[in-house]
């Protein structure tokens, strides 16, 4: 994955042929001010919609391609699904760049908020709570 394809402080973390890992500004969410588990991430993996990928092991060959953002190891995104591997990459690229713009309600996926973490995440992507 070219990561000038990728929204501003967006960087490939892993990329291999059956998933990519993205992370978000990891000069920031470094685990020294924020726990290590803020740092933001996008999975790309298939066939797996409800948890971090653990390999493709018994996948049916039509299983969908599945991109992920985690803002935290139990706070995520509904992840959407792709019917192959270049759809999911184009729209996991789509939605770095929506992040990256202050596009993407991350606040809403919180039950209870890490206010520091939250305005850290505005301010780096220009969005107002």
């Amino acid at each position: 994955m070219d990561e000038t394809a990728l929204g501003d402080g967006w960087r490939v973390w892993n990329a291999e042929d059956d998933r990519i890992v993205l992370a978000y500004r990891p000069d920031v969410f470094d685990g020294g001010e924020f726990p290590a588990p803020c740092l933001p991430t996008l999975y790309v993996t298939r066939g797996r919609r409800t948890r971090r990928p653990e390999g493709t092991r018994n996948l049916p060959p039509d299983a969908p391609w599945m991109v992920t953002l985690y803002l935290e190891p139990e706070v995520s995104r509904e992840p959407d699904a792709h019917d192959g591997f270049a759809a999911a990459r184009s729209a996991a690229e789509t939605l770095t760049r929506r992040f990256a713009a202050g596009d993407v309600d991350y606040r809403s996926l919180y039950q209870v908020p890490r206010e520091r973490y939250l305005e850290t995440l505005d301010e780096l992507t220009g969005r107002r709570a």
